[in-house]
């Protein structure tokens, strides 16, 4: 095993042990798979390929623990700007890039990503957002709210007009009609990654899963007794390749 993913792997042990135990869940996100995956879909499609994407930004930075696993693991030599309301959150997430010597790497901004005057931004957009439906954000932690379908914070992202955005989705979260909201906006799939998660901590709360219950009746949930599909999905317009939205509506729904 390389030194690279040596590092990377120690984030999460050791995040685990010295951090877990002094914050409480509504303090930070914390689900290490989930993680590990949105790091995994950075490193293969955004990271190691995009070409003139010197400069990305990032919507809800989180512990900074997926773009810095990936960045250990990466030639990357942009710079991504990454935005975390959470300060906590915050504060992890710095410990991390100081300890791994980053920082004209990776900066993450103690601020709301939607109150950026975009119009100067980059053109490239990653983001893990918030994908939980229910019907009000009084939540375990509420900043993992994501409308009552769950897609609510995707499609504003999409509306943004960046050319490029690699974004998380979730099978029980709309998933359909979230990927033909992106074809409305000019958007193709141009790659994806998927990966069977199980109903975690968050996804598990009763009105979470009362909501998902609600959303399967209509045809916009996706899922089985213990799992759910989440896709890393790039978005590009303007793209050359083929477009795989409709491969990836039939593996969202294949559950």
């Amino acid at each position: 095993m390389n030194r690279a993913l040596l590092r990377s792997k120690a984030i999460v042990k050791n995040y685990t042990s010295k951090h877990v135990s002094e914050h409480v869940p509504q303090e930070i996100f914390f689900c290490p798979e989930e993680s590990l995956f949105y790091s995994q879909c950075l490193e293969r499609m955004v990271l190691n390929t995009c070409e003139d994407c010197n400069s990305i930004v990032e919507f809800g930075a989180g512990d900074g623990s997926p773009v810095i696993n990936s960045l250990l693991k990466s030639q990357f030599n942009g710079l991504i700007q990454g935005y975390e309301l959470n300060s906590k959150s915050c504060e992890v997430a710095q410990f991390w890039i100081d300890r791994y010597k980053l920082s004209h790497k990776y900066v993450v901004h103690n601020s709301c990503f939607f109150q950026r005057d975009w119009q100067s931004a980059g053109n490239y957009l990653i983001s893990n957002p918030p994908y939980l439906p229910a019907i009000n954000h009084d939540l375990y932690m509420p900043a993992l709210h994501g409308g009552i379908d769950g897609a609510s914070i995707t499609k504003q992202l999409m509306g943004m007009d960046c050319q490029s955005a690699m974004l998380m989705i979730s099978a029980y979260s709309d998933p359909v009609g979230t990927i033909e909201y992106a074809i409305a906006q000019g958007y193709q799939v141009e790659d994806f990654m998927t990966s069977p998660m199980t109903f975690g901590y968050y996804s598990s709360e009763p009105k979470v899963r009362q909501r998902i219950t609600d959303l399967h009746k209509y045809g916009k949930a996706f899922y089985s007794e213990n799992i759910y599909v989440l896709a890393g999905v790039l978005f590009k317009k303007h793209s050359s390749k083929p477009d795989l939205s409709a491969e990836l509506i039939k593996i969202m729904m294949a559950l």
